[in-house]
């Protein structure tokens, strides 16, 4: 296959994919929600409400698009626009099935073989926050002002931890290039898949990258009871419409990386091996990393409807105080056994031992903060007998 038609193909494919993809996770969210609540769901538009992300798409077309008279038009308009591009600069060295690097062979990737794929992703990734930055600039309004704010602060948090959390996979990989730390997985097997190994970098890497999502509990930027509608308060029709498909999006590439570090990739024991050659062999290994990707997407919205809100301060104390200390001690033990070449399994009692040791801590932490308070009631009482 020409590489300019490999391209093409490629770029369609991932688009038109995320936006179908985008359309009908909001439908899902929305009836996932429903469930949760003991409510009914879209069930108004088509079988089941599935015509209801057509009947939202064409509201956000034909939806007035008000522009108040005070804002930075330029800005204004161009933030909505930097949030998508970005989303979907990142999801270029994504792959979303086997990749050869043989020549001829069709590679489900926009950019085969990219040796810094891992860091093009979070250089791409970082650039969204000048989207919800501009927006909340450009607005001219307090309320989305503060939501800029907090975001800028966030964002640039939680990708400490986040880059953190890979570097004892790109050591145990050998590879910045997100098709070779597959490879790498698939050749050790099951047990070869990084979760094993590294659950605790996992954890943070899932956290951070929620964080970096704004998705509940980490969506302060956009937190209705204080900012009204955070950094996109001022905007309507499709440049809201804009904003929320970079978060989806975002929501879409997060699944696949997760997926990719952590869980194998295409990866699975007897059906998708790398030497499965059987027929139809490329779209099994394209199904099972699908699957592995959807159940992650579900966990993320199961998650909005089970773990409330934190606020801002426990939001920074999160990150400065718990994850990144714990991200600095996994590499440490990555390091070492890395360096005295012992059995990769011994950083699960490893991880373990710090998860353990951090509930500890932070217990004790918390048992300090909460005492004095218990303690002025019980003064106050035996003051007023």
């Amino acid at each position: 296959m020409h590489p300019i038609l490999h391209i093409v193909l490629a770029i369609g494919a991932v688009l038109g994919g995320t936006m179908f993809a985008c359309a009908y996770l909001i439908w899902l969210e929305r009836k996932l929600a429903a469930w949760v609540q003991d409510r009914i769901g879209p069930n108004r538009v088509g079988k089941f409400g599935l015509l209801q992300p057509l009947a939202d798409g064409a509201k956000f077309l034909l939806k007035e698009d008000v522009v108040p008279a005070h804002v930075d038009k330029a800005l204004y308009f161009l933030a909505p626009s930097i949030s998508v591009f970005t989303t979907f600069l990142a999801f270029s060295v994504v792959p979303f099935g086997p990749s050869s690097g043989q020549p001829g062979d069709f590679q489900f990737v926009i950019a085969p073989q990219t040796d810094i794929g891992i860091l093009f992703v979070f250089a791409a990734g970082s650039l969204a926050v000048y989207g919800v930055i501009l927006g909340g600039w450009a607005s001219n309004n307090k309320y989305s002002m503060l939501g800029a704010l907090r975001s800028s602060a966030q964002i640039i948090s939680y990708e400490i931890p986040l880059g953190m959390s890979l570097v004892g996979v790109i050591l145990m990989s050998g590879s910045l290039n997100l098709e070779q730390v597959i490879s790498r997985q698939a050749d050790g097997g099951l047990g070869g898949w990084h979760f094993w190994c590294q659950p605790l970098a996992c954890l943070i890497f899932f956290m951070s990258a929620l964080a970096e999502s704004n998705r509940l509990p980490f969506d302060l930027p956009e937190c209705e009871q204080e900012l009204v509608g955070g950094y996109h308060t001022e905007y309507s029709a499709m440049k809201f419409a804009m904003f929320f498909l970079a978060e989806y999006t975002h929501v879409i590439t997060v699944s696949f990386l997760v997926a990719i570090l952590f869980f194998g990739g295409w990866h699975f024991p007897w059906i998708a091996e790398a030497g499965s050659v059987y027929t139809g062999a490329a779209f099994v290994k394209v199904l099972v990393l699908l699957v592995k990707v959807f159940a992650l997407i579900l966990f993320i919205m199961l998650i909005r409807w089970t773990i409330p809100r934190y606020r801002y301060d426990q939001l920074m104390s999160l990150v400065w105080r718990g994850l990144i200390p714990l991200t600095l001690l996994n590499l440490v033990c990555v390091m070492f056994v890395k360096q005295f070449e012992l059995p990769e399994i011994w950083l699960l009692p490893a991880n373990a031992a710090l998860f353990f040791g951090a509930t500890v801590v932070s217990a004790q932490a918390a048992r300090r903060r909460v005492a004095p308070r218990l303690q002025r009631p019980a003064e106050a009482a035996r003051a007023t007998v």
